[in-house]
């Protein structure tokens, strides 16, 4: 049995930019990258569906924290805050402020 080949981001792009260009099928594409034809359709379709969040933000997509992230940096900042408070009433009177 054949093991499953791992194809880069950049090998699938080529693919599919070829195949949307359209000067050659995509059977003779499959042949020559030695590929299922499938995988080549496959691939051409979420180069055209991802293909308008390149123009989105400069190509960043917005970072997305979920709820408990930000719960628990929001208690480490609380957390920061109060000591940061205790040291600066403990520091007063050794920097004469």
């Amino acid at each position: 049995m054949r093991k499953r080949r791992n194809h880069d981001a950049g090998f699938k792009a080529r693919v599919a930019l070829e195949a949307l260009k359209g000067e050659r099928m995509v059977s003779d594409l499959a042949a020559e990258y030695s590929v299922h034809p499938t995988m080549i359709h496959q691939w051409k379709k979420a180069l055209l569906d991802g293909a308008a969040d390149i123009f989105e933000r400069d190509g960043r997509k917005p970072a997305e924290a979920d709820e408990e992230t930000v719960r628990s940096l929001h208690a480490k900042i609380g957390e920061l805050a109060v000591a940061n408070d205790f040291l600066s009433r403990k520091l007063k009177p050794w920097t004469g402020k």
